[in-house]
């Protein structure tokens, strides 16, 4: 009995640990697999929806921010204008210059804040190569800035040394001691020759400037500074021809322009030939600033079948 007793506890113990061991196992590694096998399913889905919200939050403030750059770009015209600070700077160094040929500050200033508020891309024509060259290239940064000087190896030279400048001659065949004739034998020809709307580039007038580019006569100047040809002597060209120009590219611009109006800037609007040369072409009217040395006018577009350069003038 101790024998088969014995064999049977045996038996039992070792059936004990069959029952005990091999099942719990099976039951602890399936478990096992289960638990990873879910662990890793969750880890997998977190990632995904993280990846998914991620991607679309990313875009989402992409858009917003391409959008805003947009709406930001459209509502200053298509360009971000200087700092006031950087504009400061410039006409600060440009007006205290170690040179007797500049203008002051009082006279830059006015120009600039014309410039800052020109809608983009600003048309900006400049008679004269001057000591503000560069001033007015970089204060109109987003538009094109064009100089017209009488002396082309200069232009040549100015063009060379920046080449970001782009600059004309133009060969002036008026003398300045005649500019009373000048402008009185013009003013015989406004019905013809030298009317106040034309396109100067088919012109005979005495004081239209006609020998510019082409495209030239196609723009519609936004800005339009006159401070050249230089010299104040009485064979010098002086500046009727500019200013005269100046009005009939004012009034002559299309009806599809942005803007029907043209600021045109005298400088040293002090002297004679200028302030009569002004006067007649660009109209008392017309002038909205005058501080000695530099005048402001603003015209605009004109009827083609007008004959009169000065409104006023036809009830005096």
């Amino acid at each position: 009995m101790k024998t088969t007793n014995t064999t049977t506890a045996h038996h039992h113990s070792n059936n004990t640990k069959l029952i005990l061991l091999h099942p719990y196992i099976l039951k602890q590694g399936s478990s096992n697999r289960l638990w990873l096998l879910a662990s890793i399913s969750l880890f997998t889905l977190v990632f995904l929806l993280t990846l998914i919200f991620t991607h679309d939050s990313f875009a989402s403030s992409s858009s917003a921010t391409n959008a805003s750059a947009v709406v930001s770009t459209t509502s200053l015209g298509g360009r971000s204008p200087l700092p006031k600070h950087v504009m400061s700077t410039l006409l600060h160094y440009a007006s205290n210059a170690n040179t007797t040929e500049k203008m002051g500050i009082g006279d830059l200033k006015p120009i600039s804040d014309v410039l800052r508020r020109c809608p983009a891309p600003c048309n900006f024509l400049v008679f004269g190569l001057t000591h503000e060259t560069l001033l007015w290239r970089a204060l109109n940064n987003h538009g094109r800035t064009v100089f017209i000087d009488e002396n082309r190896y200069y232009a040549a030279y100015m063009e060379e040394k920046h080449p970001e400048i782009e600059a004309y001659d133009v060969q002036y065949t008026t003398k300045l001691s005649e500019y009373k004739e000048l402008i009185s034998s013009v003013k015989d020809q406004v019905h013809n020759e030298c009317k106040p709307v034309q396109n100067l580039l088919f012109s005979e007038c005495k004081l239209g400037i006609n020998d510019l580019p082409n495209q030239f006569y196609e723009i519609d100047w936004d800005v339009i500074l006159i401070d050249g040809p230089r010299g104040h002597w009485s064979t010098a060209p002086g500046r009727m021809s500019a200013i005269f120009t100046a009005g009939a590219l004012a009034r002559s611009k299309k009806t599809s322009a942005r803007s029907a109006k043209t600021h045109v800037f005298v400088h040293d609007y002090n002297l004679d030939p200028q302030r009569v040369s002004s006067e007649e072409f660009l109209c008392k009217e017309n002038l909205v600033e005058n501080n000695g040395m530099l005048a402001h006018f603003v015209l605009e577009r004109m009827d083609e079948k007008s004959f009169e350069y000065c409104y006023k003038k036809r009830f005096s």
